[in-house]
């Protein structure tokens, strides 16, 4: 199914929740000061330093990382690879063929079907059977 045939709730942009609005001032109130509670409650229990340590590590450059030869190991660019004298990587595979007598051919029976036919009377019915 393509994009343009999904409903709105399908979105990939505006995620962000917009202006909150209260239904009166008591309720905005009581929003409020549960929000301090709840942030007195995590200063408490050291969440807040939690976040001010991930905000640091976020913030903090990106490692680098050089990779090198570990002691006692070469790169191996001073052995050269063996020539075995094949222009390609591996010999190509025989092509099977089917060197029996007992396959008469092969018939096709609805859209392209291959069926095959061991005799004359399989050959007649598969021509009567198509549409």
């Amino acid at each position: 199914m393509t994009m343009h045939l999904e409903g709105p709730w399908l979105s990939t942009v505006g995620k962000r929740k917009g202006k909150m609005k209260f239904k009166s001032s008591e309720a905005k109130r009581e929003h409020e000061r549960l929000t301090a509670e709840w942030k007195e409650l995590l200063k408490r229990q050291g969440a807040e330093i939690e976040a001010k340590k991930v905000n640091r590590a976020m913030k903090a450059p990106a490692l680098t990382y050089k990779l090198s030869t570990p002691v006692g190991r070469s790169t191996g660019h001073e052995i050269a690879s063996r020539d075995t004298g094949h222009s390609g990587a591996v010999a190509s595979k025989a092509i099977p063929q089917y060197t029996g007598t007992k396959i008469l051919g092969i018939g096709t029976m609805h859209k392209s079907n291959a069926v095959p036919v061991f005799s004359n009377d399989e050959a007649v019915e598969i021509s009567k059977m198509r549409r």
